[in-house]
């Protein structure tokens, strides 16, 4: 069965990769940036050119108008969203909590887990209406074990993965599913400053002696959104080679 599929943030890195993936198995995808359209056009123009149907929506999914405007375009161009892949977030960078402001915190809340749950409440509605429904919530292992000058960022994705199995309790019974990722180090943007010798000693820290790419991620986030985790829901799969094994 082929879905509407919105991925959140899949202007780069894992949200690219998981668009990419979803798009090339023939299923109808949104790819949502905030502030890189040029680059969620271009590759919006590259799939479509492949045969792949694509469109591209912009929006910060922390502002409720936007978060609405966003599903109506999905609605309207393909149908009401079956499957919801929150991936959209914000990661400062490392520093002390003494030293974090508060608008800092709010913003990285505001983005991670307030834009979470707008959209997961915009696309209930029509997932329950239907009894089938699938979300995918991008934590971290931070979220799960904590990162030292990282609190921000491990508060708010321990929160999405509060979220995922509250939710799953409550949708269960309109038959949809709500599960989480904990990516561990995944190569993308986001990890650019990195040296070569740190990315070297995570690398040797994790127990597949590998390190993780967008793709990875992306197999991860598939297996749950689709049909092939039928029976999965208010679950936590960790994508981190072993790291947190």
């Amino acid at each position: 069965m082929k879905h509407t599929i919105l991925v959140t943030g899949s202007s780069r890195g894992i949200g690219r990769a998981a668009a990419e993936r979803f798009a090339r198995e023939g299923h109808r995808v949104a790819l949502h940036c905030h502030e890189r359209r040029a680059e969620a056009d271009a590759l919006c123009a590259s799939l479509a050119a492949g045969g792949c149907s694509v469109m591209a929506v912009q929006g910060d999914v922390a502002d409720e108008a936007d978060v609405d405007r966003l599903f109506a375009q999905v609605r309207e161009r393909f149908g009401p969203v079956d499957v919801l892949v929150n991936n959209a977030g914000i990661a400062p960078p490392e520093q002390l909590l003494t030293d974090c402001t508060a608008a800092l915190w709010d913003r990285v809340f505001a983005v991670n887990v307030r834009g979470a749950f707008l959209c997961c409440r915009a696309a209930l509605p029509d997932m329950i209406r239907k009894k089938r429904g699938s979300i995918v919530n991008v934590s971290s292992v931070w979220g799960v074990v904590g990162g030292s000058c990282e609190t921000p960022y491990s508060a708010s994705k321990a929160a999405l993965i509060g979220l995922t199995r509250a939710l799953a309790k409550e949708v269960g019974p309109s038959g949809v599913r709500v599960n989480c990722v904990a990516p561990g180090y995944i190569e993308t943007e986001m990890n650019a400053a990195l040296t070569d010798a740190e990315r070297e000693a995570i690398r040797q820290d994790t127990p597949l002696q590998l390190l993780g790419t967008p793709e990875d991620a992306a197999a991860a986030i598939a297996f749950l959104a689709l049909d092939e985790g039928r029976f999965l829901t208010g679950q936590v799969l960790g994508c981190d080679g072993g790291w947190n094994g």
